[in-house]
């Protein structure tokens, strides 16, 4: 509430205030460099903020560490460790969360059976095209049960038939596990396709655009 962050003297954010309900898509809209980015950092707690607070179901969690925010954060580059199979890729959160490796892998299976990548379990994921890259780091980020997802420009990296396809995926997954999720682009389409509401990034403030 109220998030405010200046960067070599410039106001990225001023005064940002932001709700998103467990179901819900929150889509927010703006040009390269014009914060978006950092707004989903300081939520994520991998930024710091210069006022304001970050809350969750009503508690103040600004100073609370990203990994005890249990908070998810996809990037458009997937971020998937190209030494771990696809298997191992998805158990990886678990693993860190004290999971017996075992375990991980057997719930890694089941969520890859989920998404319809079974077949692919041992495959290296650079094997794997685009669209499985980024439907192994949904699968990933999801079977930890975050609880809010950041979805950071996830698609641009991506041909425009498989945008359309995956912005699609994307949305049903979000319904099914009920996640409060926060989708920044600059792609007006996409924000429409799977934002429930939307609003713009100008000068530092958010403006609701629908």
């Amino acid at each position: 509430m109220g998030v405010s962050k200046d960067w070599q003297a410039r106001v990225l954010l001023r005064g940002v205030s932001l709700r998103v309900a467990p179901g819900e898509t929150v889509a927010v809209l703006g040009p390269s460099g014009s914060g978006k980015s950092t707004l989903l950092k300081i939520v994520a707690g991998l930024e710091p903020l210069d006022a304001g607070r970050v809350l969750f179901d009503g508690q103040d969690i600004t100073a609370l560490a990203p990994e005890r925010r249990r908070f998810a954060l996809m990037f458009q580059d997937f971020a998937l460790f190209p030494h771990l199979d696809v298997q191992d890729n998805v158990a990886f959160g678990l693993v860190e969360q004290g999971v017996r490796r075992a375990d991980a892998r057997s719930q890694a299976c089941a969520m890859l059976e989920r998404f319809g990548l079974q077949d692919f379990a041992r495959a290296r994921v650079t094997r794997l095209s685009g669209g499985e890259q980024q439907r192994v780091a949904l699968a990933r980020a999801l079977i930890t049960q975050p609880r809010v997802l950041l979805l950071d420009e996830p698609f641009s990296a991506l041909d425009a038939e498989l945008r359309l396809q995956l912005r699609e995926e994307f949305r049903q997954r979000i319904t099914e596990f009920n996640m409060a999720t926060v989708l920044v682009t600059h792609d007006e389409a996409e924000a429409r396709a799977m934002g429930t509401t939307g609003y713009r990034l100008v000068n530092g403030g958010l403006q609701q655009i629908w």
